[in-house]
């Protein structure tokens, strides 16, 4: 069992939000292997499944810039190596019936993988705190063999010098730029960039105005609780479980404090609410305070308190 590299990715699971270089490599592993033993000797290899496995939950369990850096990569990889990839899908993502793909910007990731390499950032979103004064922010570009082209919204060009500026790899959106393309600051998204790159697809850049969430106290029971909040423009990306006395970890996997995404806890954006699901409860200590940290896209950290009695269970945010 890999508790580390490709299988904590794909679930999200013990902090592995991003597809980082640990990943990629674990990913490698598993595509050299299959080459030498079986391509290099003239034994076609088709992968017959492959994907994420949160999907069998929903396509959110991976965050969608994330998600689609696994897809190029996946792609590109599998050319290199002489492999057939077989995408498993349960209707999530091409319609039975539509014959549409429900998500075109990973289709079209994927498309392009076939024969080249996209470009892609370390992230793609920016998030400006509407509390705070507007300051540039630096994304890395993944260049990925590619070249940079330029920034636009939508189909106006944005100007290099004054809304952005490259060095090397670093790709910075100016203070003024921000500014103007968050207006008046709605919560979430407030405009999409686009980094073109000399090939493959380009990098959408969401620019996001957000608060720090705030999360109430709470009861429920074992079957049913769940935390009210204001998420305010902001993303979860993942959540630790600690017993308070030091004890260890608490619920599922203990052999990590980060639990499974939508497996343990799953939020609602539009009901605002973090829910829990019994399986996280059946394996929590009965009277013992569990410390959470919710982790989100922002960079933000909020804590909070459950104890469960029987099957009655209170929160709290103090």
């Amino acid at each position: 069992i890999h508790y580390y590299g490709f299988w904590p990715f794909s679930v999200n699971i013990a902090g592995y939000t991003e597809f980082n270089s640990e990943v990629q490599q674990d990913l490698e592993g598993y595509f050299d292997r299959a080459h030498d033993t079986f391509v290099a000797q003239g034994v076609p290899v088709i992968v017959g499944e492959w994907g994420l496995l949160g999907f069998d939950r929903h396509t959110g369990t991976v965050e969608q810039g994330e998600k689609l850096k696994f897809f190029e990569y996946m792609g590109y990889y599998a050319n290199e190596k002489g492999l057939t990839l077989q995408v498993w899908d349960n209707g999530q993502h091409f319609g039975r019936t539509s014959f549409e793909w429900s998500d075109p910007e990973l289709f079209a990731i994927m498309e392009a993988s076939w024969t080249t390499r996209s470009g892609t950032a370390s992230s793609d979103q920016v998030y400006v705190e509407k509390s705070s004064a507007i300051t540039d922010a630096t994304l890395t570009l993944n260049l990925n063999g590619t070249s940079f082209e330029g920034l636009r919204h939508g189909d106006t060009a944005l100007t290099e010098g004054s809304d952005y500026t490259v060095s090397g790899d670093q790709l910075t959106i100016t203070a003024s730029a921000l500014t103007e393309l968050v207006g008046s600051q709605e919560y979430g998204v407030n405009a999409d960039l686009y980094a073109d790159f000399s090939q493959g697809v380009p990098w959408r850049i969401s620019v996001i105005s957000y608060d720090t969430p705030a999360l109430q106290d709470a009861s429920g029971t074992t079957d049913a609780f769940a935390i009210p909040t204001q998420f305010n423009g902001d993303q979860l990306a993942t959540m630790e479980a600690v017993y308070a006395d030091g004890s260890g970890n608490a619920g599922p996997q203990n052999w990590t404090s980060y639990k499974e995404f939508s497996y343990t806890f799953e939020p609602d954006y539009d009901a605002g609410s973090i829910s829990f699901t019994p399986e996280f409860f059946a394996e929590v200590s009965d009277g013992k305070q569990v410390n959470l940290t919710f982790h989100f896209w922002s960079g933000e950290t909020l804590t909070y308190t459950v104890t469960k009695s029987g099957s009655s269970v209170t929160g709290s945010a103090g």
